[in-house]
């Protein structure tokens, strides 16, 4: 007898926490159909990053997609006359791109339903993570609620799941999970201002949780830093 096959759709920048999500969601014995974004990011180097990994870890198909979200501009990722800031902010900072994971998992709620995958992970974090709005569990739960409303297997007896399995983890828990699933992070690019080798600045919000995460993790950092 023949065991049907489990699809998932997987996003994955080529940072630190989406390449563990889908190592996790490969250790689940999931087929890992890999979705990346070039959305206009100051740092293509991620993207080169995310096809490694997807190569590393023997994804069925990487896609990876071009949005034009600088077109609208109005985060420091996105629009090049905003600074990325190298202090500690409070409320949702500059780097916040508007509305980009529900972006995001819109597009990767329609390739799930052409490839009758019915279920998506997301690498998003509400522990060690940069205050942003998109990446609450909250948000997590209406957008699950609102897809299985909006699509024809959500409506046919197919429920849609979005897999969150970093959402609840400290930095370091990730990269603990990640190594013991074997996890290169010399492959992952996480920084928001990373130069065209891959190098990081050591000085943005995302260089300072990652390189916390290892120091608490008692991992080794891999990171490349210009």
């Amino acid at each position: 007898m023949t065991t049907a096959v489990k699809k998932a759709v997987v996003l994955l920048s080529g940072g630190l926490d989406s390449a563990t999500a889908l190592a996790m969601a490969k250790d689940q014995g999931f087929e890992c159909y890999v979705l990346s974004f070039d959305y206009g990011q100051r740092s293509l180097t991620e993207l080169n990053a995310a096809r490694q990994i997807a190569v590393q870890m023997d994804a069925k198909e990487h896609r990876v997609i071009r949005l034009h979200l600088e077109d609208f501009g109005g985060s420091a990722l996105t629009d090049h006359s905003i600074d990325v800031p190298e202090e500690e902010v409070d409320g949702v900072p500059v780097t916040y791109v508007p509305a980009r994971n529900t972006v995001f998992l819109s597009l990767a709620l329609g390739w799930a339903e052409v490839l009758e995958a019915q279920n998506i992970f997301i690498g998003v974090n509400a522990v060690d993570y940069s205050g942003y709005p998109d990446c609450r569990p909250e948000y997590i739960a209406a957008f699950e609620a609102m897809a299985n409303l909006a699509t024809k297997s959500g409506t046919s007896g197919q429920p849609l799941k979005l897999q969150t399995p970093l959402i609840d983890l400290t930095k370091a828990e990730i990269i603990q999970q990640g190594m013991a699933l074997g996890v290169d992070y010399s492959l992952t690019v996480s920084c928001y201002q990373a130069d065209d080798e891959g190098r990081a600045c050591g000085q943005c919000d995302s260089c300072r949780l990652r390189a916390k995460g290892f120091e608490d993790a008692g991992v080794l950092d891999p990171t490349r830093y210009a």
